[in-house]
């Protein structure tokens, strides 16, 4: 049986010492202008330190367009390579692998926070978003490649291609979403060309000794888990994609899809041919049984969030009692603190009722 300290190997890069892996999480601790600030060095590199294999940090925009939320962590600018560096530098030297999350919002751009009109597959009035030419399309995987390569000469172990969670590849991937006449619409094959085509791409100008994995979301978001299945299937099929990070909100939940609701999504994806690429499962991780289960469902890495929020030494607790559960919600505001959270970052996680107490500390 594999255990949750078993090392990880992938195809391309360094190895993961055990078999938890922070989840890239949303933070707001970072400077305006993209550049790392000490409070999400300290925040990330304190989960580095408790334990975790691999560190990844929050969603990274590839684009000043294509910014998500307030104090998010950049990556399309040389000006961003210092703290980058810093940042990669800090997490290694606790033993674990530094990979950043590249991203662009798509149409969950807030206009008030890019200063124009945010961007998309197609026109889409619901939220003022309009649709990418084809030429935008292919800048758009330039600049994802260009990313990865200022990620690599920071120092980092790998990048994860953030395609989950109605950001720009997700959209791309959605059958109801992107309904473009060109080669980037339509069959998902075509759906699924714009995030190939940046693998494809990151791979060429990263090598051989540089980790690149992809999130995805398995339903929700206008998507269609078939559709997933077959884009997870392409992935595999390259050969370029070390491991392949499922968002699934709640692992041990059934499929909405009618035609898969006799499985749960943790049992859908362990059960597909994946090769030597890896599998990391996230949604609903909070003990360590949970994440037993996750192993012997067949699962290679587990992907903590709101535990690592709450401890940011989940492995070690974990190693040190077999029963290990997270803090109980809701968490003090001096806790969190003691955790690494910013006060930014702890009115972020007041947004999710009951995480935060609701008392003056």
């Amino acid at each position: 049986m594999n255990t949750l300290f078993d090392e990880v190997t992938f195809t391309h890069g360094p190895a993961m010492k055990n078999r938890f892996m922070l989840a890239p999480l949303t933070n707001t601790q970072s400077h305006a202008d993209g550049s790392l600030s000490d409070d999400e060095y300290r925040w990330l590199t304190m989960r580095a330190e408790g334990g975790f294999a691999l560190t990844m940090t929050c969603a990274s925009h590839v684009q000043a367009i294509g910014q998500g939320f307030p104090g998010q962590l950049g990556c399309f600018s040389d000006d961003h390579l210092p703290g980058l560096t810093r940042l990669a530098a800090g997490i290694k030297a606790h033993g674990s692998l530094a990979v950043v999350q590249l991203h662009h919002a798509g149409r969950r751009s807030p206009e008030a926070l890019i200063g124009t009109t945010a961007v998309c597959p197609v026109d889409d009035p619901d939220t003022g978003a309009r649709a990418l030419t084809t030429g935008e399309v292919e800048q758009l995987v330039q600049d994802f490649v260009a990313a990865a390569v200022r990620c690599q000469r920071a120092g980092f172990d790998g990048v994860e291609l953030h395609g989950a969670h109605d950001y720009v590849i997700c959209e791309f991937l959605s059958r109801d979403l992107n309904v473009r006449t060109d080669h980037y619409g339509g069959s998902v094959e075509n759906r699924a060309r714009f995030l190939l085509e940046i693998l494809q791409g990151v791979r060429a100008a990263c090598g051989s000794d540089f980790n690149v994995s992809v999130r995805l979301s398995a339903e929700m978001f206008a998507l269609s888990t078939p559709d997933i299945i077959a884009t997870y299937a392409m992935l595999v099929d390259t050969g370029e994609v070390d491991f392949i990070d499922m968002s699934l909100w709640n692992v041990f939940k059934n499929a909405n899809d009618e035609t898969l609701s006799d499985r749960t999504l943790l049992e859908i994806f362990t059960g597909l041919e994946r090769g030597a690429t890896r599998l990391a499962v996230a949604g609903k991780l909070y003990t360590a049984e949970d994440y037993r289960r996750c192993l012997d469902a067949g699962a290679d890495i587990v992907a903590v969030g709101r535990a690592a929020i709450t401890n940011h030494n989940v492995p070690e607790l974990v190693a040190a009692d077999e029963n290990f559960t997270m803090r109980e919600l809701p968490v003090t505001r001096a806790t969190l603190r003691d955790e690494g959270l910013n006060e930014d970052f702890i009115e972020y996680m007041n947004q999710w009722r009951g995480f935060v107490a609701q008392d003056a500390s």
